[in-house]
């Protein structure tokens, strides 16, 4: 996302949902929910618990839901695939105009009953899509009065861009709820309106006459609610470790590229994959790579931004779309979801598990940045020994400068804030704890308990 204090899909979302302060998504285990355990507040009283998490992943949970054409595998990965067609459509991109017949498949999860009733949910999704193939995710959610959402679509993707331009869908509502990109939100949280349960279903396509089939490894949604707040109570610090991951800058790529957004202060959230991808592993080939000028530097940041890129949004900062993409490399899974203070993010740091984290601030709010942003993604790699946050920023003028330290009681009331007030002085939305978590697909038993403990699995 941009740099710049200007109009940005999230500020649209905030003017819509001033009181709507929740997102994120992350998998849960197949026998229950996985939710951000509470702790202990100021006053010695439980924290209500904001975030709810659930996701499909295993060969039970494949076999669980209702099948049209579509089959679980087993094996190290559980997936599901298309196995024999329910039907063919004809798919008119609105983005290339060309028509294209596909046959498809579906799967629908079962209801999954929130533990927080929700002012917003999000899906995400871990998948493979061979050429000639891709698949669409869409959330159908219950209120709190008993009545339904209509299914609403959650995107439209494929890890390459020769079938279908990779899209979110605009102008969905039902009066009571709208999607905004990536993100299911009530447009009236003060109403009292929740939602108290939601579903996913996926269809699968591909060419006709073919075998192919997209694989799905991964389905989730989140619901959240987070209590609206300008400031948050601050932590105490726990952890002084430092991980060492790559680190690229944003800036370097200004101009490049026009087709994915013109580079520089649009590439932070591709950016920021690309580096957690880098330190799981994760490398890209020189035929991969060959479509990129051979006179830009880090040509991998360039691939992360065609390959994250949402045509309808216009921009690379679509959430689920990163966690999607960092999935397509070997071994490597991805999820959005919200954090609830930085001790979680300690936790994960104490485990080799960096997070990319994404918030909003004006120059003055965070000391050293050196910019104002509607909204920007980082890296946050490590602690100090006084606490205070270890950030490979790529809003840096070259690599080099990408290692960031940042005071840590600013950086984390700018993070979890759900309300600011911008250059301006009107007030607008913050994250709220908004994060991509990137992690082994088989993660060790100390990563899965650090995960656990802030509510993904």
């Amino acid at each position: 996302m941009s740099r710049a204090e200007l109009p940005s899909r999230r500020t649209l979302l905030a003017a819509a949902v001033v009181a709507a302060v929740a997102g994120g998504a992350g998998p849960a285990s197949a026998a229950a929910p996985a939710t951000v355990a509470t702790r202990p507040t100021g006053s010695g009283r439980a924290a209500a618990r904001t975030v709810d998490n659930r996701a499909w992943t295993t060969y039970t949970d494949w076999r669980g839901g209702t099948a049209a054409g579509t089959r679980a595998v087993a094996g190290d990965r559980p997936g599901l695939v298309l196995a024999k067609p329910a039907g063919t459509t004809d798919y008119t991109d609105p983005h290339t105009g060309r028509t294209a017949a596909y046959e498809y498949a579906t799967w629908t999860s079962p209801v999954h009953r929130l533990a927080v009733p929700a002012t917003e949910a999000i899906a995400s999704w871990n998948a493979h899509t061979p050429e000639g193939t891709w698949l669409q995710i869409e959330l159908k959610g219950t209120y709190s009065d008993g009545t339904d959402t209509p299914w609403y679509v959650m995107g439209r993707w494929a890890a390459g861009d020769g079938d279908i331009l990779r899209t979110s869908v605009d102008d969905q509502s039902d009066g009571r709820s709208s999607v905004w990109t990536d993100t299911l939100a009530v447009d009236d949280a003060t109403s009292g309106l929740r939602l108290t349960s939601a579903r996913l279903r996926l269809t699968l396509y591909r060419r006709p006459g073919t075998r192919l089939t997209p694989t799905v490894w991964r389905a989730g949604l989140m619901g959240s609610d987070v209590p609206d707040r300008f400031t948050v109570p601050a932590s105490e610090p726990g952890l002084a470790r430092e991980l060492v991951v790559p680190r690229y800058s944003q800036e370097i790529h200004k101009g490049q590229y026009p087709e994915y957004d013109n580079g520089g202060e649009a590439w932070c959230s591709p950016t920021s994959s690309q580096m957690i991808i880098e330190y799981w592993g994760g490398r890209l080939s020189e035929e991969q790579l060959s479509w990129v000028d051979p006179s830009y530097a880090d040509p991998q940041i360039c691939h992360a931004a065609r390959h994250t890129y949402d045509h309808q949004y216009a921009g690379c900062g679509n959430w689920p779309f990163n966690a999607a993409y960092a999935a397509t490399f070997p071994g490597l899974q991805g999820v959005v979801t919200r954090l609830r203070s930085l001790t979680d993010l300690e936790t994960l740091i104490a485990a080799g598990i960096p997070a990319i984290t994404s918030q909003s601030f004006l120059k003055e709010e965070l000391t050293g940045a050196g910019y104002g942003t509607s909204g920007h993604l980082m890296t946050v790699i490590g602690f100090t020994a006084d606490g205070d946050v270890i950030a490979n920023d790529p809003a840096s003028d070259d690599n080099e400068a990408v290692r960031r330290i940042y005071r840590r009681r600013e950086w984390e009331n700018i993070w979890l804030r759900t309300k600011r007030y911008n250059a301006s002085g009107k007030v607008v939305s913050g994250t709220g704890g908004v994060c991509y978590l990137y992690f082994p697909a088989r993660p060790t038993p100390r990563q899965r308990k650090a995960l656990a403990a802030v509510g993904v699995r």
